[in-house]
């Protein structure tokens, strides 16, 4: 299962937690360690390049913040990044460099990497998108499954148990997922791979694919 692991999925070089995910094989591992994390790194984080602007919340002196969004701590915004009107942002959330949050697009107990641009009306809860992923207007990061029990990856067919109620998504770099798709909980997608407007996605995606509907995913190359 290497194609689940952390470092199939994402550049570690390219986010300020790259301690967090050395620390564990799997993504969804390190769902419940984000907020302890990001209280340990917020205290260590140098005050010329870092503003400490509430409980727990550290915002880089670099990064634009709409005076209309909602910050909870714990939160760390890296260097260059854009908070817009009306985002939403409910605490351990970590947002990468130069990263977008955009219009009423609402985060929780997340990881964006560096670049990533969540830019409309996007629900990202538990849940990692890597390097320079993006997601389209509308698009949900589904993270409870409707029976509460315990979230599973479908891996090529094998129910991959992960311990963890709460998992939304996890989007490898370059991803991008297209307006009005809902991943479901337990979602997997690959490094450079794309989903088409309006899917419905539940497991494991292969990277550099191309997901256009339920069932049917083809090889970029």
């Amino acid at each position: 299962m290497k194609e689940l692991r952390s470092d199939s999925l994402f550049d570690f070089s390219k986010t300020i937690a790259r301690e967090l995910f050395e620390s564990e094989d799997y993504p969804w591992q390190l769902l419940p360690k984000i907020s302890a994390y990001i209280l340990e790194l917020g205290a260590t984080l140098p005050c010329d390049k870092f503003d400490r602007i509430g409980e727990n919340i550290w915002v880089a002196k670099s990064a634009k913040v709409a005076p209309t969004a909602s910050l909870t701590g714990p939160l760390i915004i890296d260097e260059e990044a854009e908070i817009r009107h009306c985002a939403f942002i409910r605490g351990n959330a970590i947002v990468g460099k130069g990263a977008v949050v955009g219009n009423s697009t609402e985060l929780k107990n997340c990881v964006l990497f560096d670049g990533v641009q969540a830019p409309h009306y996007n629900y990202v809860g538990d849940s990692i998108y890597g390097y320079k992923a993006h997601t389209g207007a509308g698009v949900i990061a589904s993270n409870l499954k409707a029976d509460k029990s315990l979230v599973t990856v479908n891996f090529r067919g094998e129910k991959v148990e992960t311990g963890v109620k709460k998992f939304g998504a996890m989007v490898g770099d370059f991803g991008d997922v297209g307006c009005n798709t809902v991943m479901n909980p337990g979602s997997v997608i690959g490094r450079r791979t794309n989903v088409y407007p309006l899917s419905f996605v539940r497991g494991y995606v292969e990277e550099d694919s191309i997901y256009k509907k339920q069932g049917e995913v083809v090889k970029k190359y």
